[in-house]
């Protein structure tokens, strides 16, 4: 992984980002090979790399998970219309990137309130006329649901994909539930739901490994990041019929590596790959 960037000066600085904080979206894109981070960012990284050195295939099993469950919908669904929220740094394969090799005219509306974000995001969208970036919370439904452009770019009339993929892990409190429950409740029949959350297996020793990582985030300057539960997770998707997540199993929330993987399984996961899962829901 390339050294964090040297601070930069408030010129080069985009508006609105305090270079002196820590991001999750900028550590999360540092964990796939991606530059953007700063300092701070980077002391993070290496705190969450001393308690767990294979934290980087949460990461990553957490970003193959995206990407084959948009495949799916794209390849097989009907559905033309994407919601990413959270959808974080730029990196390789992203969502607009996936569907619309599909189907090119694919609408996509990326929705975060991440400067680095949204500027990042911005500049890459700017000549793709199906792909759109707003500003707005994830955690607080109407303000995506009800927001102008989201409503320009996507028809609530006909079925959307929903991504929460690697956010409601940064929701602090019970209201998780609560949350999700709302953009459901607002999705019309046949939709899909894509979610993503750190995991905790209860399995004495991944949970170990779990509360590591949950202790740096939590109780350092990000303040959040829980692992949580199958229970919990699962309770999250109420109203969705749960797609099978692979060929062995019944419906329900699975590892993210082990949710329709590419290919059979060569080497064994790691401990650490197992404390995130994932899970796709289709509203009836």
């Amino acid at each position: 992984m390339s050294d964090a960037p040297s601070t930069p000066s408030p010129s080069q600085t985009p508006v609105g980002v305090d270079p002196t904080r820590p991001s999750i979206a900028r550590i999360y894109d540092g964990f796939l090979g991606g530059n953007n981070f700063y300092e701070v960012d980077r002391v993070v990284m290496e705190k969450i790399r001393s308690a767990v050195p294979e934290a980087v295939h949460i990461a990553l099993g957490n970003r193959g998970f995206h990407n084959r469950a948009l495949r799916m919908l794209a390849s097989q669904t009907k559905i033309r219309q994407f919601v990413d929220c959270g959808s974080g740094l730029p990196t390789a394969e992203n969502t607009h990137q996936i569907v619309q090799r599909i189907d090119k005219d694919t609408n996509v509306v990326y929705v975060d309130n991440d400067p680095v974000v949204l500027a990042h995001g911005r500049a890459l969208l700017a000549e793709n006329d199906f792909t759109h970036m707003v500003e707005a919370d994830i955690f607080k439904p109407q303000d995506v649901l009800g927001h102008p452009e989201v409503l320009r770019h996507i028809d609530f009339a006909e079925p959307v994909a929903l991504l929460q993929v690697g956010t409601m892990h940064h929701f602090e409190g019970d209201g998780v539930v609560d949350i999700m429950r709302e953009y459901i409740d607002a999705l019309p029949s046949g939709s899909y739901v894509v979610l993503s959350h750190f995991f905790d297996p209860e399995v004495p020793e991944l949970t170990e490994i779990a509360k590591r990582i949950e202790q740096i985030l939590v109780q350092g300057p990000l303040g959040a990041g829980r692992f949580r539960t199958r229970a919990e997770i699962e309770a999250m998707m109420a109203g969705l019929e749960i797609i099978q997540p692979n060929a062995t199993s019944g419906p329900g929330l699975a590892v993210c590596d082990e949710w329709w993987p590419d290919g059979p399984r060569l080497t064994p996961l790691s401990n650490s790959a197992k404390c995130v899962a994932g899970i796709v829901g289709y509203k009836p």
